[in-house]
């Protein structure tokens, strides 16, 4: 594991970029050597931070938490936006799996299982992401197919997600698309990319945890079996 992660699991500082800060000012020691950015951390190993132990948690936290719009998915934020890191507890290495931008809203997974959240989190994984938007009328045939297709991003085609639950209105048109990628802002960008007017988009599903009935700033801790299915990827 890089020291930086490391840092940030322990709870030793707020984020891998923190951490990086820490190890650059020489702050940071692994086995009574100063570290460098480039070091690793192996079980066994004695990390100290000012001369002070870091140790990763020994108990696991799996929280599902329903992010309202305006919130930051980061544990700080230099320009004093609200972050996710105020509406949960105060435990050591918890990070939000992923992100979802300010206007997004829905579930984000928190945990401080390192292993468990690159899982959720690489798309080689394919651990499945499902998401609700709401469309503005009226809704080009076309660019709704060349939605559904995976269009053209300005980083590589976007694999064509599952579609479900279509249902059109007056004024808006709401459906469900499934993805497994993790590419920033890629389904607001792929409805721009089609000219598709995007509403509103939340995160209603990740792996086998539902957003159910939880209600915006709220959090809940997973089953025993959720985080089994996510380790199993389904």
């Amino acid at each position: 594991m890089r020291l930086q992660a490391y840092l940030a699991r322990s709870g030793a500082a707020p984020s891998r970029r923190k951490a990086e800060a820490l190890i650059v000012s020489g702050r940071v020691r692994v086995n009574g050597r100063v570290a460098g950015l480039g070091t690793k951390v192996s079980e066994g190993d004695a990390v100290s931070l000012d001369g002070r132990p870091v140790r990763l948690p020994e108990t696991r936290t799996y929280l599902a938490l329903n992010k309202p719009a305006g919130y930051i998915t980061t544990l700080s934020d230099e320009r004093g936006r609200p972050t996710v890191a105020e509406l949960v507890p105060s435990i050591p290495g918890l990070v939000p799996v992923g992100r979802l931008d300010a206007d997004t809203t829905g579930l984000i997974i928190m945990t401080n299982d390192g292993r468990l959240a690159h899982r959720i989190a690489h798309p080689s994984y394919e651990i499945e992401k499902e998401y609700r938007l709401v469309l503005q009328n009226p809704i080009d045939e076309e660019a709704l197919r060349a939605l559904t297709s995976g269009p053209e991003l300005e980083d590589g085609p976007m694999v064509p997600p599952e579609v479900s639950r279509l249902r059109r209105g007056r004024r808006r048109t709401v459906l469900h698309l499934t993805i497994h990628e993790g590419r920033k802002r890629i389904i607001r960008r792929a409805c721009e990319a089609v000219g598709l007017r995007l509403v509103h988009l939340e995160r209603v599903r990740v792996g086998p945890v539902r957003l159910g009935e939880l209600a915006p700033g709220e959090y809940r801790r997973l089953t025993d079996e959720e985080v089994k299915r996510l380790w199993r990827g389904r």
